[in-house]
């Protein structure tokens, strides 16, 4: 019977980090690639029982890559600290990995959003996070990171990732302090086109159609407004430390 090894990306997770790990409990192994907590997260999984391994590494992909070669199972599936296995998930995840005839390598998993507290998100994400280890050739890019998967991936329908992002205002500025100067940089790498005064209306109305209409946050109430004004924040941040890196 195939075993799985659940891999958890974590850093400064101390309310997050427990609940986490007990969710992905039905798998054989659980290990914790932290980058960083001074926090009391890695005391906490280390008393459930959790393997923690420290690194400096940055970008998501390298942290995933490296939580890859420390798994000592046919099976790995990727969870952030901030990320749940629901029950229904959970069971169908049993059930697939012991299934030795399919051809299939790896699964994407629908992925549910919770915005400021329990607020659910009407758009479903879809993820590839469960893999046959000697399938998965690597994560890659920098942000936004990308799998490269060696066969036929798969789609889990029964059940969802849960995803308790955007828990209040104050990680949701710091986390776009730290991460708008990564993808600033990235496009300023890539030579992107000079940022004129027309560009930032532009980029944050989109961001907020998206948010507000394509991904259907208007029924959200209250908490669908906050989110979309939000995205389109983010997006003038980013700009805007894209403009300052081409004025430089």
């Amino acid at each position: 019977m195939s075993k799985i090894t659940a891999i958890i990306l974590a850093k400064d997770e101390e309310n997050m980090i427990a609940d986490c790990i007990e969710s992905v409990s039905f798998c054989d192994e659980t290990i914790i690639i932290d980058n960083g907590s001074i926090d009391n997260t890695n005391d906490i999984a280390k008393k459930m029982g959790t393997k923690v391994y420290a690194t400096k590494l940055t970008s998501f992909a390298e942290m995933r890559n490296f939580g890859l070669t420390k798994a000592r199972t046919p099976w790995v599936l990727y969870v952030d600290a901030d990320e749940r296995i629901s029950s229904n998930l959970r069971e169908k995840i049993y059930s697939l990995i012991r299934d030795e005839k399919s051809k299939i390598v790896a699964y994407r998993l629908m992925r549910k959003n919770y915005y400021l507290g329990k607020h659910e998100w009407p758009s479903i994400e879809k993820l590839e996070r469960l893999f046959k280890k000697n399938h998965l050739v690597e994560w890659f890019g920098e942000l936004h990171e990308t799998p490269k998967v060696d066969g036929e991936i798969g789609e889990i329908k029964e059940g969802f990732l849960l995803h308790y992002t955007h828990r209040d205002l104050s990680s949701m500025v710091k986390k776009t302090m730290l991460w708008s100067g990564i993808e600033a940089n990235l496009r300023y790498k890539a030579n992107h086109p000079r940022v004129t005064w027309w560009r930032f209306p532009r980029v944050m109305l989109t961001a907020f159609y998206d948010s507000y209409i394509r991904q259907k946050g208007y029924k959200v109430g209250t908490v669908g407004v906050i989110e979309s004004v939000y995205q389109a924040f983010s997006i003038f941040i980013t700009y805007a430390r894209l403009w300052e890196l081409q004025q430089k």
